[in-house]
């Protein structure tokens, strides 16, 4: 009887990447990949805990592994498993836990534990981890889009950040493989790669080079790669130089990820990021001067410590200036052992939940406004999946296909075809509930 495993993955295009690469380690040793709702001989959760909801999530699916397959053995690892490994060896139901620098010895880890059923605890001292751990991915069960991580780690240590404790300091990954593996990944057909990294814009800076304008000028040579992506960015990376440099890439999506955390800058030297309003704006400005179809996205925080309602009128001011494309807003969660757990003035949740909410309502209307101003528009669109349903423009008997654009609208179709991976021009009719209407181009 075929061995099996599955594995269920919070957080981060990063941990995505990890999962695939862990994946791949059993399937080459014979095991199969099933649903992680199904029966499984061997369950994986890799664990999210950038803040408290997902460190609860993370423990809730770790219980739920169990109660599928109490037999099953259970493997935690990733961040929570990094930054908490008492708490998470005190659950009852996990056999094995790895640290996010041990996910390349999942497989073997398991072995030992089926030879021995010994419990075991497998977490290293990040903060002294300076060689990036190489993980290889060759496809993606059920995507187009293929992730090729090529960074790790930060130096940041924003004051309410946890991540620099569970991934430990900058590391990138060596030039040739991640070229290597891009074409590779091209070759099994994936036409979009989307680079990834914990603090990607700091890709070479430990070794002086090559750094990711050098990265990503080599990528847009591979002839079967259409559209390269990149992961979340600081808005410092756009200067002049690689502003100009990106805009002459015809590959490099028009699609930016600019972490934005605060509007107020007096809120931003508290989280101790490491540029002004202004320096945003500028970035901003420079993309869509340079790139004028450029979808600007971000990340907005509300409720950090000390944050007035002065403070918070400055954030929303801001993100009404900018006009995102679309927006990630979530609330402040204390984190063990950050600089912002012991802050003063922290923020009652209700005041932070009608805080979400108005940034939350703003976002939605400018990212319908972004995708309005493509309406009579004739893009190209890879197709991903079936529409799930929740929202069908079309109606609900009808065949419904999502894509993205370029510079990351998602796109409905009415169609009964499975276009999966295919890329076809279309025409944007309209916009409902944050999807852009669309038919495909004569």
């Amino acid at each position: 009887m075929a061995k099996t495993v599955a594995i269920c993955t919070l957080g981060c295009k990063v941990n995505s990447y990890e999962s695939a690469a862990v994946i791949e380690q059993f399937e080459k040793n014979g095991y199969t990949q099933v649903d992680f709702d199904s029966v499984s001989d061997i369950y994986i959760i890799n664990t999210c805990t950038v803040t408290h909801l997902s460190s609860r999530k993370s423990r809730q699916m770790i219980r739920r592994a169990k109660q599928i397959n109490p037999d099953a053995v259970l493997v935690v690892m990733g961040c929570y498993a990094q930054t908490e490994p008492e708490a998470v060896s005190k659950i009852p139901e996990v056999d094995l836990i790895l640290g996010t620098a041990d996910k390349g010895k999942t497989f073997d880890a398991v072995e030992k534990f089926l030879a021995s059923e010994e419990k075991m605890c497998i977490v290293s001292d990040i903060s002294k981890k300076t060689e990036y751990d190489e993980l290889f991915v060759t496809s993606y069960e059920g995507k187009t889009r293929a992730f090729l991580k090529v960074q790790d780690g930060c130096n940041n240590f924003c004051s309410y950040c946890i991540i620099p404790y569970a991934r430990g300091r900058i590391r990138s990954r060596n030039f040739e493989n991640s070229i290597e593996e891009a074409k590779r990944l091209s070759e099994n057909g994936y036409t979009e790669i989307v680079l990834t990294g914990i603090h990607l814009a700091s890709y070479g800076k430990e070794t002086g080079g090559p750094y990711l304008i050098d990265l990503i000028s080599e990528l847009n040579k591979i002839d079967k790669i259409t559209r390269i992506r990149m992961g979340s960015l600081e808005p410092t990376v756009f200067d002049d130089e690689f502003t100009e440099k990106i805009s002459k890439l015809p590959k490099v999506c028009h699609h930016f990820h600019l972490s934005l955390q605060s509007g107020c800058d007096e809120t931003l030297l508290r989280m101790n990021r490491k540029y002004k309003t202004k320096d945003y704006e500028d970035a901003v400005n420079r993309i869509r001067c340079a790139m004028p179809d450029s979808a600007i996205t971000t990340d907005i925080l509300t409720g950090f410590p000390g944050e007035t309602d002065e403070e918070f009128e400055k954030t929303f001011a801001f993100a009404q200036k900018i006009q995102f494309s679309d927006a990630h807003v979530f609330k402040y969660s204390i984190r063990k052992g950050t600089k912002a757990e012991k802050m003063e003035n922290q923020i009652p949740p209700e005041v932070k939940e009608k805080r979400s909410q108005k940034l939350i309502k703003l976002t939605s209307e400018t990212k319908k406004e972004f995708i309005l101003s493509h309406k009579g528009k004739t893009v190209d669109v890879l197709f991903e999946q079936w529409h799930n349903g929740k929202t069908n423009a079309f109606g609900k008997e009808a065949g419904v296909f999502e894509g993205k654009t370029d510079n990351y609208i998602t796109v409905l179709i009415k169609t009964d075809e499975n276009l999966s991976g295919k890329t076809y021009p279309v025409t944007i009719t309209g916009e409902e509930n944050g999807f852009a209407i669309g038919e495909i181009a004569d």
